[in-house]
């Protein structure tokens, strides 16, 4: 027996119920009652539910491309894998994902630190905290979520069913409390313009589809744990369809319970929206209740979160295109544990020094044309190669799903504002620099030798 054999592997122990659980905690998070006052001061009214609806919209035509790419990869690393193999190994697929490798080192850890500090921010209903005493929080959610992941996939799984309960119970109770005190007079009634669909009207509907997207995004994490889902080709591209479907329509309804209950005008401004939300229904106590929930939410959502993206890094290297120590499997719990401890150490320093205002957009923006765009593209460009994989699942109106998803997510870039387009141009050539280097260091692609060919 080779050595290689006798590493550890992981297991394929995540059933569909697992699955769907992991990809609708990780997208019902502190997003959506973190950003509600953003999405409502962008569009400036109830017509802001417009974006929500292109958030869907945009989910459900992404979704289309990661069922495609997941059931016919169904490996550890999601998007590295995609990329890797659509643009070809040795080629421009090896600086695709190197390039999502690069912008995950920095995007994963502020995704887990946004919301860590939401989590902390929420916090301060229920307990005062001073600035100091919320980062302490911040970081501490981090700690305890490491040591939740840091046990096998099988009790890990179990867990995420268990977290993905109580996230349910309080979109519940959050809809139910907004359908039977529903006043249609403050969820309908619009200020003067606000449908005039002018320059003015579609850059607020972008920045605020920055915010519903951020709060949507998760629907893939499944594809992240593609090497230890059973029966990967049909549990992967229904646990994708499942969660957006049912978190797009909890989203929309949570939406406008929240603008039934609560002038359009006072939102905008709250700072813990859902408990002001609650505390007007039913009174402080049950707001209290209700934050201490969300804060469950949270919990669960970073949870799903940083168990789908300590797999990315192991997957790079264990194909050597990453640092080594990232490919470690732990010998009895069979998870990436190394993978799974650098990035918890890297998300807990960025808990401490940024804000969460300075970090959702740059999430969002940072990713799109190497990540979204790329694959969208990518699914097109797999179809006419002569080298085709099998395709155990086909989008459906082939490529009108991907071609809507790569309109959608540019319009979002360019409406994001300079300062983001730049930002995220700069982490692109930056990354294509040090690939070059480290390229031409170990004569590989576009450096190699033709004797290496």
């Amino acid at each position: 027996m080779s050595q290689q054999s006798k590493e550890p592997t992981l297991v394929r122990g995540l059933g569909l119920t697992q699955a769907t659980a992991i990809n609708m905690i990780d997208m019902v998070g502190i997003g959506p009652f973190v950003t509600i006052p953003f999405i409502i001061g962008a569009m400036n009214g109830p017509q802001c539910i417009l974006a929500w609806i292109l958030g869907a919209l945009l989910a459900f035509m992404d979704g289309f491309v990661w069922s495609e790419l997941g059931a016919a990869m169904p490996m550890a690393g999601g998007s590295y894998q995609f990329l890797r193999k659509i643009y070809g190994e040795r080629k421009w697929g090896s600086l695709m994902s190197f390039l999502y490798i690069w912008q995950t080192i920095i995007q994963a850890p502020l995704v887990i630190a946004s919301g860590a500090i939401g989590f902390a921010m929420y916090m301060q209903y229920v307990i005062p905290l001073s600035g100091i005493e919320q980062k302490m929080v911040s970081g501490a959610l981090i700690i305890l979520l490491f040591v939740l992941l840091n046990r096998n996939i099988i009790s890990v799984g179990k867990l995420s069913v268990f977290l993905w309960v109580g996230v349910i119970g309080t979109m519940g109770w959050l809809i139910f409390g907004g359908l039977t005190h529903f006043d249609a007079t403050l969820a309908f009634t619009y200020p003067e313009n606000a449908f005039d669909f002018s320059a003015l009207f579609f850059l607020g509907l972008g920045n605020a589809s920055i915010k519903t997207v951020y709060s949507y995004l998760g629907y893939y994490n499944v594809c992240h744990l593609g090497g230890e889902i059973k029966d990967p080709q049909r549990n992967i591209p229904r646990s994708i369809f499942l969660s957006i479907g049912g978190i797009a329509l909890l989203y929309l309804l949570m939406q406008i319970c929240i603008l039934g209950v609560i002038p359009w005008q006072e939102a905008k401004n709250s700072e813990f929206i859902v408990s002001t939300y609650f505390e007007t229904i039913y009174g402080k106590t049950a707001a209290i209740v209700a934050t201490i929930l969300i804060l469950w939410i949270a919990i669960a959502s970073l949870f799903a979160v940083m168990l789908g993206y300590s797999r990315v890094p192991y997957a790079a290297a264990v194909d050597g295109n990453f640092f080594s120590i990232f490919a470690r499997v732990h010998p009895v719990k069979r998870i990436p544990h190394i993978s799974l401890l650098i990035l918890a150490s890297i998300a807990f320093v960025f808990s401490l020094l940024f804000k969460l205002k300075e970090v959702i957009t740059a999430i969002i923006v940072m990713r799109i044309l190497v990540q979204f765009v790329g694959q969208a593209a990518g699914v097109i460009y797999l179809r006419y190669k002569k080298d085709r994989i099998y395709l155990p699942f086909k989008m459906w109106a082939f490529p009108l799903p991907a071609v809507l998803g790569i309109i959608i997510w540019l319009f979002i870039f360019f409406s994001s504002g300079w300062e983001y387009i730049l930002g995220a141009l700069c982490i692109i050539l930056a990354g294509i620099f040090v690939f070059l280097i480290r390229a031409n260091n170990l004569r590989q692609w576009p450096f190699e030798s033709k004797s290496s060919q």
